[in-house]
Formats: structure tokens, C-alpha cells, sequence
């Protein structure tokens, strides 16, 4: 990307999320003589020209902090306007290096817990939304009962997939009977809900089940017709769903991408990446398709169609949040 887009004034920088091994991240306090001064703040910088993101990271790191970057990936590109400028943020993890960090700018470093990181003190507004995305899981889970008498083994499968880590799923039934059967849906997702809350898990509702469940879950996971839907009321599904609700969208396109921002939305699920039996004959859009629909999104976004845990470090290299499954998940 160029260093600055004189048309639409938007600085482009890179800022990297420094990951320990113990999920601590890096933060450093820009220094007296800078705007915000005092602030807390990712490391990292602009552009120069013809500079890629990931070789702009490895530079301002080694200049900020006096390290040098073995293993990095891009992850969410979101765009944020302050009173005198708009810079588009390139973020990315960041999860191997060589040397000890230090303020070579004279700058403090902390070491925080993503999930407490604004006791450190003030943050940039900007350092916001990812230390919030930072808390979701690497895989969600896609739930796949199938029939009533399908669920005494589903939740077998989902003990052993909460007992692995899982920590967050969708119900999606969209094959379940209807007719007399139809209720016996809603004392699924409480069987599902009693075992998630158990170990702390989260579940999301898919929008093809009645919508008083979503606030009996922990959100909703709209599909994007469903999504398109709803443009226009994000703070109207915000307020009905509560401040600790998540919401996810599908998305197979950029179009839909924007849907689920305005939205706000807080991860995005594109794709598929490949075929999958769920979806027979339907082709996937591959990793530079699954690419483009995530470039410039704003939103984490999870890879699905093909994926699992196995294909995780693989969707990361592609800009990927995580990876989104069905059967890789509760086998």
C-alpha cells in the first residue's frame, strides 16, 4: 500500500500486536513531544513507499523496540478518524522474534492482559477494537445434530470439543422437523447452553431460529440475507441484544462485508474456502478469493468451507482471525 492516499488523506500504517506464548501483548507509552503523549499505545508506523505492510512492521520494530520479527501475519486492516487525520491500520500478530524489546524512543513497554489492557492507563482509541478482537477464539464451532434423536450423541461430541477448548459455537439446524418436533429445538440449545456455560463458552443463535433465542444465547449469527435485512439498525439489534452480546455475519462478498460493519458486527465468517459437504457443488472461493472479500473489512473475519484446526496457521498466513467448522470440530 502507498504511504499516504492524498485523495482521501488516509496515512497508511502498520501496527503490530506483539503476542507472548502466554497471550501477554506489548504495549508501549508514546513518549513527551508526540501527539496524545502519555497515551498507551500497539507499536509500529507508516509506510514508506513501496513498503509492504509486513516489511514496514519488521523495520518500525526493529527501530521502535530493537527486535527482529521471524513470524508474522496479517490480520485486520480498519480505518480510524481522528481530529487531524485518518489512518488506516494494517494490524498484525506478531507471535515470533529475535531479542528483548525495549524503548529505544525513549517510550515505556508493559506487558498486558488483552482482556484488562486499559488498567495499564489510557489508550489509544485506535489500540481499542483490536484488544477487544483479541479475546475472541481461534475456532467457532458449527453445530450439526441433525435430528431429536440425534442429540444425546451430539453432546457427547460436544464435551470432548469443549474439553479441547472450544469456547465458541453457533447452533444452526436448518434441517431440523418441523411440525410437533419443531420445540424440541429450543431444549437443545438449553441442553447446548447449560454445557457451554459450564467452562465458560459462548453460544450464538443462526437467525434462521426465532429471534427470542438470541438473547437467551450469548448473541446471534446472521446470515447475510438476514444481515441485509437489518441494514441500518445496528444500534436498534445492539440495544435489543445487550452490551455483552456478540454478533456474526456470513459474508460472501465485499458488499455483505459492509453490511456487517454497519452493523457492527463483531467478527465476520467468509467464504467457503473450498467445497464442503454441507454445501455440495458449491465451489470455494479459495484463499485469494477469501482475500479479497476480507481486505480492508475492519472485522475479524474466520475462514470457513474446508477448515478446522488443522488449517488454522494456514488461514492466518491468508489474513484469517480463525477458522469456522462443522465437522472438524464435533466429531
Amino acid at each position: 500500500m502507498p504511504e499516504k492516499t492524498v485523495a482521501e488523506n488516509v496515512l497508511d500504517v502498520a501496527a503490530g500486536l506483539i503476542l507472548r506464548a502466554d497471550g501477554q501483548l506489548l504495549l508501549g507509552q508514546r513518549p513527551e513531544g508526540k501527539p496524545w503523549s502519555g497515551w498507551w499505545e500497539l507499536p509500529g508506523g507508516k509506510l514508506e513507499p513501496g513498503e509492504t505492510v509486513l516489511q514496514a512492521l519488521e523495520r518500525e520494530l526493529d527501530e521502535e523496540l530493537g527486535i527482529r520479527v521471524t513470524e508474522a501475519t496479517r490480520w485486520v486492516t480498519y480505518v480510524h478518524a481522528y481530529p487531524h487525520t485518518t489512518v488506516r491500520l494494517a494490524f498484525c500478530r506478531v507471535t515470533k522474534w529475535e531479542g528483548e524489546p525495549r524503548g529505544r524512543e525513549n517510550q515505556r513497554l508493559e506487558w498486558v492482559d488483552p482482556a484488562r489492557a486499559t488498567e495499564v492507563g489510557d489508550v489509544l482509541p485506535a489500540t481499542l477494537p483490536p484488544l477487544r478482537w483479541l479475546q475472541l477464539p481461534a475456532t467457532y464451532g458449527i453445530s450439526n445434530i441433525g435430528r431429536p434423536e440425534d442429540l444425546p450423541a451430539f453432546l457427547q461430541r460436544l464435551d470432548a470439543a469443549l474439553t479441547g477448548g472450544l469456547r465458541l459455537m453457533q447452533l444452526r439446524e436448518p434441517g431440523w422437523p418441523e411440525g410437533p418436533q419443531a420445540a424440541s429445538l429450543h431444549a437443545a440449545l438449553q441442553a447446548v447452553l447449560q454445557r457451554c456455560r459450564g467452562v465458560g463458552a459462548q453460544v450464538l443463535v443462526n437467525s434462521a431460529h426465532p429471534r427470542a433465542w438470541w438473547g437467551e444465547a450469548d448473541g446471534v449469527h446472521l446470515r447475510a440475507a438476514d444481515a441485509a435485512a437489518l441494514a441500518g439498525q445496528g444500534p436498534a439489534l445492539r440495544e435489543a441484544l445487550g452490551p455483552q452480546a456478540k454478533v456474526g455475519v456470513s459474508t460472501h462478498d465485499r458488499g455483505q462485508v459492509t453490511v456487517a460493519r454497519e452493523l457492527e458486527a463483531d467478527f465476520i465468517v467468509a467464504g467457503p474456502v473450498a467445497e464442503t459437504a454441507s454445501h455440495p457443488g458449491q465451489a470455494g472461493v479459495g484463499w485469494e478469493g477469501f482475500e479479497a472479500i476480507i481486505a480492508d473489512a475492519g472485522l475479524p473475519a474466520y475462514a470457513i468451507g474446508g477448515q478446522g484446526p488443522d488449517t488454522l496457521a494456514r488461514a492466518r498466513e491468508h489474513g484469517a482471525h480463525g477458522v469456522a467448522a462443522i465437522r472438524a470440530v464435533f466429531r
